[in-house]
């Protein structure tokens, strides 16, 4: 939402908000109809303060259409928040989170190591892709190195795949999973 948008909202809000007060304050009698009736009838019958008010009135019928017909998000940035969205010469090519979660899901799950694995994608303004691996390891791996590993091949793959640069490649390991002991009868 671009700055004069958002102060003319805010400016819209706090109209509104001043004027259910003064709703509520003559419903419970707190202030005096006939003073409002008053400042009001005063405002609208100056020569510069109706035309004021004229003006404020009308830029804000205005506000209230553009809010209420227009939206001020557009396909093209919905679908941009839901992947990457990349345009060149031939059109528009739109990757999506759940893409990118089953390429990495598929380079993780190549390590032999790796029991389980959760990625969270954040994509900031310029495509760049920051990733946080939640990872659950066998125990008897050497975490750095296969978190070194690990950070690598993804950002290997992602770049090979796709053309993204990744920024980051994040790791937490959430759990080691224990060996099942074959049972002996």
């Amino acid at each position: 939402m671009k700055f004069l948008e958002k102060f003319a909202l805010t400016v819209y809000s706090y109209i509104v908000l001043v004027l259910a007060v003064i709703m509520c304050l003559l419903v419970f009698n707190w202030i005096d109809i006939g003073t409002v009736t008053k400042t009001v009838t005063t405002i609208a019958q100056g020569d510069i303060s109706s035309k004021i008010t004229l003006v404020i009135s009308a830029i804000f019928i205005l506000l209230s259409i553009k809010c209420i017909f227009f939206d001020s998000d557009t396909e093209e940035k919905i679908k941009e928040s839901q992947g990457i969205l990349l345009k060149n010469e031939n059109g528009q090519l739109l990757i999506t989170k759940e893409t990118l979660d089953n390429m990495i899901k598929s380079v993780v799950y190549k390590f032999d190591n790796i029991e389980n694995c959760t990625p969270r994608i954040s994509i900031d303004e310029q495509n760049e892709i920051s990733i946080t691996l939640q990872v659950v390891v066998k125990d008897d791996v050497i975490i750095k190195d296969l978190a070194n590993r690990l950070q690598t091949k993804v950002k290997e793959e992602m770049k090979k795949t796709s053309d993204l640069d990744v920024k980051n490649v994040n790791i937490k390991i959430i759990n080691m999973s224990k060996k099942q002991e074959e049972t002996k009868e």
